[in-house]
């Protein structure tokens, strides 16, 4: 399966600091090199406005008035949100960069910080969030293709995947050795699938059961 081709696109970069002083020279700053900026001053804030625009990134301080970054960070983590984070504090301390590590935050940096250290930090999280976003894709193409399978093709998937033989899989499914080369053939060419080991990829990563529903 070839990934997609997201290397191209413009990249967010959110930046959400109660000081707007650091807002604006975030803002300049990430501009300079390319990136599209949206600064918010609260958790709130960002929140009210978040939509998809393509791979991103939160460059995020930790100590601000109500919820504190790492607060949040954990408020995304139980919404699901993956979205890479740069933590910023002119106040940290190990235990607090450990938390923020340990929850997922890519980068911990202390203000005053090098320009070129945000910008590598920032770099990396976009990296991770073309992957995390080229695997999101693959995984809706996956489940589009074996949508597109009948229930008896499902079947036959299943069990050819486990390695069994068209002759094992007939008695299986109490159909005759020619009918399931046939639906075999479907799931190969449904799934775009040009070897065996490709399909058993795909069954592993679309985390399908061991046996068909139903089955003991």
């Amino acid at each position: 399966m070839q990934g997609l081709d997201l290397s191209e696109e413009i990249a967010t970069v959110y930046v959400v600091d109660d000081d707007p002083m650091v807002r604006d020279g975030l803002d300049s700053l990430l501009r300079s090199v390319g990136y599209r900026v949206r600064c918010f001053a609260s958790p709130r804030e960002f929140m009210q406005y978040r939509h998809s625009e393509g791979a991103s990134c939160l460059v995020l301080d930790i100590r601000m008035p109500g919820q504190s970054g790492l607060d949040f960070q954990a408020e995304l983590a139980r919404a699901g949100d993956a979205i890479p984070i740069v933590f910023l504090t002119g106040h940290g301390d190990v235990p607090m960069s450990v938390r923020a590590i340990k929850a997922g935050a890519m980068e911990f940096l202390l203000k005053p910080f090098r320009e070129q250290d945000l910008l590598d930090a920032v770099a990396a999280c976009l990296d991770k969030s073309r992957a995390q976003r080229g695997e999101t894709a693959l995984m809706e193409d996956l489940r589009r293709r074996y949508a597109t399978l009948s229930q008896r093709q499902q079947e036959v998937m299943a069990l050819v995947v486990q390695g069994l033989l068209n002759k094992q899989t007939a008695g299986e499914l109490e159909l005759s050795e020619i009918t399931v080369k046939i639906h075999r053939g479907q799931v190969m060419r449904k799934m775009q699938a040009n070897t065996l080991a490709d399909l058993i990829r795909m069954a592993d990563r679309l985390g399908l059961p061991a046996k068909p529903a139903g089955r003991g």
